[in-house]
């Protein structure tokens, strides 16, 4: 399972990295960027595609589209100073918190298990 998202973050950061040059490739008009693009979006789908060996497709996808969007987000308002506001904070939080409930879900017996050991 560790092996499983150990690739799906790969994937996430090359996901992300790419997404960023894709602005930068100004429609895939400066090289460099474009080259990283390709490369990029190369390496996410292939190290999804090693992380689905390990997770399921439901969980494994919602977190590489869910925290790869957040993440994308982020880097936008850093960066080039796009818009944030309530409605953006509410969408990420939305989120990130149908990601954990996707991670809760295809997890049931791990999470109770842990839970009663507590009491």
């Amino acid at each position: 399972m560790i092996k499983g998202y150990m690739f799906l973050s790969l994937s996430i950061i090359f996901e992300v990295v790419a997404t960023i040059m894709l602005k930068l490739s100004e429609g895939f008009t400066v090289l460099w960027a474009s080259i990283i693009v390709a490369l990029g979006y190369v390496l996410a789908f292939y190290f999804l595609s090693h992380c689905l060996q390990y997770l399921p497709l439901s969980l494994a996808y919602a977190i590489w589209s869910g925290l790869g969007t957040v993440a994308t987000v982020v880097v936008g308002i850093i960066l080039w100073q796009e818009p944030f506001n309530w409605l953006t904070a509410c969408g990420m939080l939305l989120i990130i918190g149908g990601v954990a409930l996707l991670n809760f879900a295809n997890h049931p017996k791990e999470n109770t298990a842990k839970h009663n050991n507590k009491k």
